[in-house]
């Protein structure tokens, strides 16, 4: 554990001395934003209801979010009680403003593979694709602006992972219930229709 521990804490460390450039900054700051409290993909999921074509997309999205909010949000970071890697790691740099919460597992990287795969099933790839790439990019960015370990957003991505899996069944299973009861009422008028 300690040797994982230590890893994590050079990973960082690499990162800064070797990955960061002031040119990127910029970009890698906004990416991570994106994923703030998880605005972009609740907004993302609440636009996705409004077309029946996309309702299910934004379903299984606002599905996942509320899933790993409770996993990562609500139990995970507070009982694991994780300190941030900045206030630990010696040398790292804070890129963006400091964190409220405890760093395990990443709550944007949970948000972002989550929403992610959970709508990706339901759209068309070239909408999928990007959309799981975006989601690769706020979950790296984490890493990069020094606000998370590795196995932070590993575990992130676990979590999120789950909660894709889980909110893409629940609305699977809407479906297939939805199309029993519609099958049912179609033989129910049919019936109906044949004893007139």
């Amino acid at each position: 554990m300690e040797a994982i521990l230590q890893w994590d804490g050079q990973a960082l460390l690499f990162i800064q001395e070797h990955i960061r450039q002031v040119w990127m900054d910029g970009f890698w700051k906004t990416i991570t934003h994106l994923g703030d409290a998880g605005w972009f993909w609740i907004i993302l999921g609440i636009v996705l209801l409004i077309p029946k074509t996309t309702r299910k997309a934004g379903i299984a999205a606002l599905a996942a979010l509320a899933i790993g909010a409770l996993i990562t949000n609500v139990a995970l970071k507070n009982i694991i009680a994780r300190i941030r890697p900045y206030e630990v790691v010696e040398g790292l740099k804070l890129l963006i403003e400091p964190q409220s919460d405890f760093s395990f597992p990443s709550g944007h990287t949970c948000a972002s593979i989550g929403a992610a795969l959970a709508m990706y099933p339901f759209l068309e790839r070239k909408w999928g694709i990007p959309l799981v790439i975006l989601a690769v990019l706020i979950s790296l960015s984490r890493l990069y602006v020094g606000v998370h370990y590795p196995t932070d957003v590993l575990g992130g991505a676990v979590v999120g992972v789950l909660a894709a899996w889980g909110a893409v069944r629940i609305v699977k299973r809407r479906e297939i219930k939805g199309n029993r009861e519609g099958r049912s009422e179609e033989r129910r008028v049919g019936k109906e229709c044949r004893s007139r």
